[in-house]
């Protein structure tokens, strides 16, 4: 689906206040990322750094570290859980955020801890893009 010119997949879930998405795996993990609109919000990322495997994560809390310009963020998890798996790739080319955030640029694997209860915090499906397009209008006016 498409909301301020930007592509958010339907099968995804969403952390909006967050710019952050899950993708469910079928063996209880999710793999997860910053959304098309949180790069474009953020600008260039130049590090990328996520939490190591073994680490125990709080839905919107850091799951990982990103260098920008002028500024070091931390993006939140939009599930808890334990990481699993990072995208190493990311290390040498942090450019994959920008060019496939929803696919190479994904950040890291979480092995799910209760996503039933995480759902509550999450938009998935029609909902998204009108809440991602409010989002981008808020950002826009606090630009100003």
């Amino acid at each position: 689906m498409m909301a301020a010119g930007l592509e958010f997949p339907g099968d995804l879930h969403y952390l909006v206040e967050h710019q952050v998405w899950a993708r469910v795996e079928g063996d209880g993990t999710a793999t997860v990322g910053i959304t098309a609109l949180g790069i474009a919000q953020a600008g260039e990322i130049y590090m990328c750094r996520p939490k190591w495997p073994g680490s125990v994560i709080e839905q919107g809390r850091s799951i990982a570290v990103v260098e920008l310009a002028k500024s070091i963020v931390s993006v939140k998890s939009p599930v808890r859980g334990t990481v699993t798996a990072i995208n190493t790739a990311l290390e040498k080319s942090p450019e994959l955020v920008h060019r496939d955030p929803y696919g190479e640029g994904w950040l890291a694997r979480v092995q799910l801890a209760d996503f039933d209860a995480d759902c509550a915090a999450l938009l998935h499906g029609e909902p998204v893009a009108a809440a991602m397009a409010h989002h981008a209008w808020l950002s826009r006016a606090d630009d100003s």
